[in-house]
């Protein structure tokens, strides 16, 4: 029997500071929603807090930390079961404004063409952006557009992106039943930019919806594990890459992501995150030929041309890639190219 209710999912790890404003703005939504949480093994009171004070929300607890991807595809799975049209991962330290999930709500609703809807993502104390919707760079090097800028109202257009925030972002159900949930091997970081390349692939758009705001603690989470950055940066990026990008254009991008990964390494040994960085670089390397095999599974199902998929992409580096551009400054300057 289908629900007409779109279902927000919140992971949750150890998050009982954050927890009671995230799921009172979720409750506080102007369009109803089924909420579920999924606990990943928490030790603090976050439990005890949903079943005390929460006790309409449904929860799913799991016996260990199955990371952001495992704890959001519980909630995806059960969106399936109760016949969901929409569902929609909710980070336990965010907030949301009343009207975020309808304003997503009602894009996908006029606009059947697309499989994700995001929404502008600020940072908790209201003073700079944190995602209004992510890019792609032919480096194999995703980014959060807008991270870090100070102007609220500078991405104020809705537009097609190239892939959604999983920090609060609307999914249609149907789309995660063709083209899968997220890659639960990423653990966390990137699943929802490797998602949203699927969905792309697949034919599905993305669409960043600006009235549809929530804040966001950045780092709540991953800030509690020393090396957690480091490790995931030397696994998921090349996995990303090794799925989705097009045959055409694959080399061209690997070598550009090689060159980043070892500048990648570089930083984190020098940060003191050496073992993170090869614990990471180890396990992307022993997921080689499983992501292979998915690799030939996404790419002989895609519909669209490899073509369009280049032209969706950033023909640059990102942003904020600071020693990436100086190293690739000076190489241009040795081979005499301005």
């Amino acid at each position: 029997m289908a629900n007409h209710q779109p279902v927000v999912v919140v992971p949750n790890w150890n998050g009982e500071q954050d927890l009671a404003a995230c799921l009172d703005s979720v409750l506080s939504q102007s369009v109803k929603a089924h909420i579920i949480v999924v606990d990943n093994g928490s030790v603090d009171g976050s439990v005890k807090l949903i079943e005390e004070k929460y006790p309409d929300i449904e929860l799913i607890k799991h016996a260990k930390n199955l990371g952001y991807a495992g704890g959001v595809n519980a909630g995806f799975r059960r969106a399936i079961e109760l016949g969901a049209k929409y569902a929609a991962p909710f980070n336990n330290d965010a907030v949301a404004d009343k009207d975020w999930l309808k304003h997503l709500v009602d894009f996908l609703d006029e606009n059947e063409s697309y499989g994700i809807a995001t929404c502008k993502v600020i940072s908790a104390d209201g003073k700079f952006l944190d995602s209004t919707g992510d890019l792609y760079t032919t480096w194999g090097l995703p980014y959060p557009r807008g991270r870090g800028e100070t102007d609220l109202d500078k991405y104020d257009d809705e537009t097609e992106v190239f892939g959604a925030s999983g920090a609060a972002s609307l999914y249609r159900v149907e789309m995660l039943e063709e083209i899968g949930l997220f890659d639960e091997d990423f653990f966390a970081y990137y699943e929802d930019v490797d998602l949203s390349f699927r969905a792309q692939l697949a034919g599905w758009k993305v669409a960043f919806v600006p009235k549809s705001q929530v804040f966001h603690k950045i780092g709540g989470t991953s800030s509690r594990i020393r090396g957690f950055t480091a490790y995931q940066t030397l696994k998921n990026p090349p996995m990303l890459l090794l799925k989705n990008v097009p045959r055409k254009y694959f080399w061209y991008a690997t070598r550009r992501n090689l060159v980043a990964q070892v500048t990648f390494f570089i930083s984190a040994a020098l940060r003191g995150h050496l073992w993170s960085a090869v614990k990471g670089k180890t396990v992307c390397i022993s997921l080689f030929f499983k992501n292979l095999r998915k690799r030939k599974q996404i790419q002989s199902t895609k519909k669209v041309s490899d073509e369009y998929i280049w032209s969706m992409l950033v023909h640059d580096l990102p942003p904020n890639a600071a020693k990436l551009r100086a190293f690739r400054g000076f190489f241009w300057k040795l081979r005499g190219k301005s």
